[in-house]
């Protein structure tokens, strides 16, 4: 026996790629309903074999479907998640709306997967903002081993964590490059993206920080550990799938690489490739498509006392959104609802 499941914002990147997901890693499915916005109402996607219409998302009933996995953004999750929460149906978001609710579990399976027991006060789990989700994958096996003080984390997110019209833009700016007569001015971004990057990812905050630096720490904070301090500079680069991280941990007490290094090998959800060669790392071109956190570049901190630095990089589409969400409903088949 499977679930009935609702995939909300069906048509966009994120949304597809949950449908692709759901049928990689055969999900125990009994229905499926693809929902998008009116303007969408009646587009095709497609899921293992099938191909579906989308329905529309302002007129269906929830009742009787036993999770949804929502891939738009806040203002439509605001409208629409709390009447399929109310209607039985478990919703599981991607926006940020939920993240830093206290009633509402912020999960990565890898690391916190025992929280999904909290969805129940509103219904409703919230999946972490792509840059952190692939950075506590790697902090949390580190952490208890060695205690982490502090992070230190830079940030090279590629242009599909705006959506497609980002990427449609970093396109057009790179051919415009080679044919000045069709300038393509910067919508989306500030700047222009195409060979450029770009340390400015949400709004500024008042103490100089960008919402998505504070997400960083807020989400790293709910999921790890509320002792660890976090820094980030998030920067947005001319990479159209993968975000990259260059992580700096700082330990309590001593962690050698090569002890390191076998953690993460063991660590679910992670892939280490770390030779000191040409080569002997993982860019994020190389991580589309697939599901793992890959590691690399992993050596002593000698600056202070107890550090590592590690490179980071995994799909932002995979596990950074659709990938973290499908492996939530997993788990909350498997611990909770139990009919798969």
């Amino acid at each position: 026996m499977g679930y009935r499941v609702v995939v909300v914002g069906a048509t966009g990147n994120v949304g597809r790629e949950m449908l692709n997901i759901l049928a990689e890693r055969e999900f125990p499915v009994d229905e499926i309903a693809v929902l998008a916005s009116r303007r969408s109402l009646g587009t095709e996607v497609t899921f293992g074999e099938k191909t579906l219409k989308t329905q529309d998302l302002d007129t269906f009933d929830f009742t009787g479907w036993d999770m949804a996995l929502f891939a738009v953004g806040s203002t439509a999750t605001k409208e629409y998640a709390p009447k399929a929460a109310a209607a039985g149906c478990v919703v599981i978001d991607n926006s940020s709306l939920y993240r830093y609710d206290p009633d509402v579990p912020l999960i990565v399976p890898e690391v916190n997967a025992d929280a999904v027991h909290g969805y129940s006060k509103k219904n409703i789990i919230a999946n972490p903002n792509c840059s952190t989700a692939q950075m506590v994958v790697a902090l949390k096996p580190l952490h208890d081993r060695a205690k982490i003080k502090r992070v230190v984390v830079s940030t090279y997110q590629s242009v599909s964590g705006s959506g497609k019209d980002a990427m449609d833009e970093l396109w057009e700016q790179t051919k415009a490059v080679y044919n000045p007569v069709n300038e393509v001015p910067a919508k989306v971004y500030t700047k222009e993206i195409a060979f450029n990057v770009i340390p400015h990812i949400d709004v500024f905050l008042d103490d100089g920080s960008t919402k998505e630096e504070w997400k960083m720490v807020a989400e790293t904070k709910k999921i790890v550990d509320p002792a660890i301090k976090v820094t980030a500079t998030c920067v947005r680069v001319p990479v159209f799938v993968g975000h990259s991280e260059a992580i700096n941990i700082e330990f309590e007490e001593f962690l050698d690489e090569d002890e390191a290094r076998d953690i993460l090998r063991e660590a679910p959800g992670i892939m280490v490739i770390d030779k000191r060669e040409d080569g002997g790392y993982v860019t994020p071109k190389e991580c589309v498509g697939d599901f793992a956190t890959f590691i690399s570049r992993i050596r002593q901190d000698s600056t202070v006392e107890n550090g590592i630095n590690l490179w980071c990089v995994s799909d932002n589409l995979r596990k950074g959104a659709a990938l973290n969400a499908v492996q939530i409903a997993e788990v909350l088949g498997q611990k909770v609802l139990k009919k798969g």
